[in-house]
């Protein structure tokens, strides 16, 4: 970066959730600015940053009247305006990831057809443009249908069993996805600066909540083969090579029954497959985005001990202000990190928190992580 940014960088992020909340905890470090624009006044971020708007992220103007007088944009949420983005960059702000990036992300079909044009491994898909066309596709039943837009957090895809589900079916535009009978979900966060240097965090295994979607328990390092986990890491590598993407990329993928790595989707920002970085790894995935974005030296990703990341969800049927149960048993365990959003109000299956569990020993992590989560609730 031309500036000596150091103290006199004008950051700007939009939205202003958890992720932002840890990406600005990091950047107080560096000393520069921060700026935050998100539609809810009561967001994570509102207390922490040099400047909050509230307004609205996918409205030009506001988008881009927030961004005019920055040096640099950033991004926590994909849902942003792009053509504000672009028009930004035009004039000479610096928006990493940049604006094409963001929107070839932003669109599920566009994604799935980077892959295929790249020779990243996923699986088979079709894209149509409403529902009935759901009745003339060659995938077979049954299969995974995704929005192509604005789906998040497990929102935005539905699994279609038979002929019958169809008219329960999503009408917007979407793709029609092979159904992959995997073994396990893992993801790999990936890095890259403006000088083109490339580095992964190691692969970790995930575990999700069947009702909502969501992660809710990951485990790292990951004990998979060697292979396998090199081999994601390529994967993750090519990904932003291809992309050419300047900042932080989660590549989430299927390991499949009979051993083959298929990339499901993909997230240009912090991850919450990521969170466990802040206690388990040498650099945290918030330093390393800073690192990239501000084209500095990308940090060692290297393991520091087993580290088990649980997130804490609101409970089900409990919504309004938020309580935590069992936070100060959970603290009584040595090697256990509590990490609070900050958010107001909890509803369920609401991202509220997540706890790190760190240990030498990865079964006793283990342990210490499945007690946590049976004594640790949002509640309301």
């Amino acid at each position: 970066m031309a500036k000596d940014f150091y103290g006199e960088l004008q950051l700007g992020i939009l939205g202003g959730g958890q992720l932002g909340r840890m990406l600005i905890q990091e950047a107080i470090n560096y000393n520069v600015n921060v700026h935050v624009l998100d539609p809810d006044k009561n967001a994570p971020c509102r207390k922490l940053c040099n400047r909050f708007e509230t307004g609205s992220l996918s409205d030009f103007e506001t988008v881009y009247n927030f961004g005019k007088d920055l040096d640099m944009i950033t991004i926590e949420i994909e849902k942003v305006n792009v053509d504000a983005l672009e028009k930004l960059e035009e004039e000479g702000v610096m928006v990493y990831p940049q604006s094409r990036v963001i929107r070839l992300i932003q669109d599920k079909g566009l994604q799935k057809q980077f892959f295929k044009q790249n020779g990243i491994p996923t699986a088979a898909f079709q894209l149509i443009s409403n529902k009935e066309n759901l009745h003339d596709t060659h995938i077979s039943l049954p299969y995974i249908q995704k929005l192509r837009k604005d789906g998040y957090d497990g929102k935005g895809v539905r699994k279609i069993n038979d002929v019958a589900a169809i008219a329960t079916a999503f009408e917007e535009p979407s793709l029609v996805e092979e159904l992959v009978d995997f073994e396990k979900e893992i993801a790999v966060i990936v890095a890259r600066n403006d000088k083109g240097q490339v580095s992964t965090f190691p692969l970790v295994e995930m575990e999700f909540n069947p009702e909502a979607n969501l992660v809710e328990f990951l485990i790292s390092p990951s004990t998979l083969s060697f292979e396998i986990q090199t081999q994601a890491e390529e994967i993750a590598k090519k990904i932003a090579d291809d992309l050419q993407i300047v900042g932080l990329l989660a590549v989430e993928m299927f390991l499949t029954k009979d051993g083959q790595i298929l990339v499901n989707e993909l997230a240009p920002r912090p991850h919450n497959s990521g969170h466990q970085t802040i206690e388990g790894n040498i650099t945290s995935q918030f330093a390393q985005h800073l690192r990239a974005i501000f084209n500095l030296p990308l940090g060692s990703t290297a393991v520091r001990t087993n580290a088990v990341m649980i997130n804490l969800l609101g409970e089900p049927n409990y919504e309004g202000m938020a309580k935590y149960d069992g936070v100060e048993e959970a603290l009584g365990i040595e090697g256990v990190f509590v990490h609070l959003y900050g958010k107001k109000y909890t509803k369920p299956f609401r991202k509220m928190g997540h706890v790190c569990i760190v240990n030498d020993d990865r079964d006793e992590a283990i342990k210490n992580a499945r007690f946590i989560q049976e004594i640790l609730k949002v509640k309301a």
